[in-house]
């Protein structure tokens, strides 16, 4: 694609919810704010509460609460009940996908209290974590060890289980692939009430590789054993802007963090952190970091930026900085980098509240930040949940490294979003066929940034209002994302589940592999329990009847006719 203009679009008339979603911000101060910090300090304090028990004592109580779920899914009658999943309320997930599944009569089983930290393991170097942990939790007790994740989020709010289930990315993924990838073990409850421990060469090994991306439709995540790794105290972060065109910036950016000559598993060569904003059509910054010690920080000469403190500039404003001072360098303290886009929810808080990035508000209210997203999805009703969607982009897609430039091109085009993320992730080869996988015969083409073992693709993360909505034009976002959708089937990639999504079940099965999945469905009893991810992905009501009459269909045959 190399004609970059975009198509001319008539003026949109404006109603009553232009003017609610406009003036939100007044309700959002008095009321969102207020209630977000009370709700993140009662989470702190159970936190806090949850550390100060020993990890005997946590392991009781999590055996206890693995045994209630057991029993709860056991006094499910089939032919009376609904198809079964979590108690917990549609808004509380952070993702933008209306949880629709749950407007269907189901079986709800209580899993709130699965919020534990059970084990940090310094030998094995494993955190065991129950499925409700956060990313500000986890961070808050291992950073001070000099531990990390492997993968962190940079959100506060994502959980364990969403990550797993669902999708997770950092800057560190170019070399540990996504979230779910640094999992060693899952503690699973079937559908028969049969607590499993699945790991990659056990018995359960093809429930092991089949549970990333199901979104809880195997069965009930309920403890996992993660990935750590060492880690220092400060993160020595260098902001280089790069000035071009789009496919400019894209190779700008895999030079940032892949050497042409394929030495990728070199750590000389490889930064520990990459991440890149696309500012513009022409302008981005790109971001790479190593760990440094507390002594090298605070060498003379050195800048130590807190960018967590709530007065400080919102971190992509920041980056940007880079475009006119040109390449600087400095330390960030490893736990603020982890969550530095925690505050200004990325980029959405400029929507959220418009003056929300000024100094006055940062000094005098920037403490209450972040609004609770939750909070924001359980007070904006019906009309104004509809007008994001139209009007509103939330939507990551992963794509092959080498196709970057592709993809910021038809982004440009179809939907006119600035800032856009960039963070690249490896897709590895795997003994079983996922729903994600890498392209076939990709190591044959020793592409930048790939290896014999994965393949390297990018998030191209597209999160803001379009560009013809900010003009008042014209603008279909339902059509918009089919465009999407359609670019990332051809194109190899895929389109996380947390997003909102016009596939239809045909699609659904063209863009992700359904062989494994459907296969442990059936083997563990998921079918007619659990629904399928389709249907708890897809966009809209759900009535009990076409539930019940796509599982049948489930039943009947392996997957949708794929091409």
């Amino acid at each position: 694609m190399s004609d970059l203009q975009a198509p001319l679009r008539p003026k949109r008339k404006k109603g009553l919810v232009d003017f609610l979603v406009q003036f939100r911000w007044i309700f959002v101060i008095f009321f969102v704010l207020p209630f977000s910090t009370l709700y993140y300090f009662l989470i702190y304090l159970g936190d806090v509460r949850s550390e100060m028990k020993s990890y005997k004592q946590r392991q009781k109580e999590h055996d206890e609460n693995v045994l209630k779920v057991v029993k709860r899914l056991k006094q499910r009658n089939p032919k009376k009940d609904g198809l079964v999943c979590t108690a917990r309320k549609p808004w509380i997930a952070v993702g933008m996908r209306n949880v629709d599944y749950k407007r269907a009569r189901h079986y709800e089983v209580d899993l709130s209290a699965f919020r534990n930290i059970l084990e940090i393991d310094k030998q094995r170097m494993i955190a065991r974590v129950e499925p409700l942990v956060n990313m500000g939790q986890i961070t808050r007790v291992t950073v001070p060890m000099n531990l990390s994740l492997a993968v962190v989020a940079e959100l506060d709010d994502l959980t364990v289980g969403g990550l797993i289930n669902g999708y997770g990315i950092e800057g560190s993924s170019h070399i540990y692939g996504l979230f779910s990838d640094t999992v060693v073990a899952y503690e699973i409850v079937l559908a028969d009430g049969r607590v499993v421990r699945a790991t990659k060469d056990n018995e359960y090994s093809d429930l092991f590789y089949a549970i990333p991306w199901s979104q809880g439709t195997l069965g009930f995540l309920v403890a996992a054993e993660i990935k750590l790794i060492p880690v220092k105290e400060y993160m020595r972060l260098t902001y280089t802007p790069v000035v071009g065109n789009l496919q400019d910036l894209a190779q700008g950016y895999m030079d940032s963090f892949a050497p042409r000559d394929g030495d990728q598993d070199n750590p000389e060569k490889v930064p520990d952190f990459v991440e890149g904003m696309v500012y513009s059509p022409t302008e981005g910054v790109f971001m790479t970091g190593r760990y440094a010690s507390k002594e090298e920080a605070k060498k003379k000469g050195n800048k130590i930026n807190n960018v967590g403190w709530w007065f400080k500039p919102w971190f992509y404003q920041h980056a940007q900085t880079a475009l006119k001072k040109g390449e600087f360098v400095e330390y960030i303290p490893t736990r603020e980098y982890y969550h530095r886009h925690t505050r200004c929810l990325y980029w959405e808080g400029k929507l959220i509240l418009p003056f929300g990035d000024q100094w006055w508000f940062r000094f005098l209210l920037g403490w209450l930040m972040p609004p609770k997203v939750s909070l924001l999805k359980a007070t904006q009703g019906e009309s104004i949940r509809n007008y994001y969607h139209e009007m509103h982009v939330i939507q990551d897609m992963l794509v092959p490294l080498y196709k970057v430039g592709d993809a910021l091109e038809w982004v440009h085009h179809e939907m006119e979003i600035y800032p856009i993320w960039l963070c690249p992730h490896r897709l590895f080869k795997l003994p079983l066929k996922t729903m994600v996988y890498p392209e076939p015969g990709f190591e044959q083409h020793h592409r930048q940034g790939d290896t014999p073992y994965a393949q390297m693709f990018t998030d191209v993360g597209v999160y803001y209002a379009p560009g013809p909505v900010l003009r008042g034009e014209v603008f279909d976002g339902a059509e918009a994302v089919r465009k999407m959708e359609q670019w990332l089937i051809k194109n190899h990639s895929f389109q996380p589940q947390y997003a909102v999504s016009e596939l239809n079940e045909k699609d659904f099965w063209r863009m992700f592999d359904a062989d494994l999945y459907e296969h442990v469905r059936k083997k563990y009893g998921a079918v007619g329990t659990f629904m399928s991810v389709y249907y708890k992905s897809k966009k809209g009501r759900k009535t009990e009847k076409e539930v019940q009459e796509a599982e049948q269909a489930h039943l009947e045959t392996a997957y949708a006719e794929a091409d």
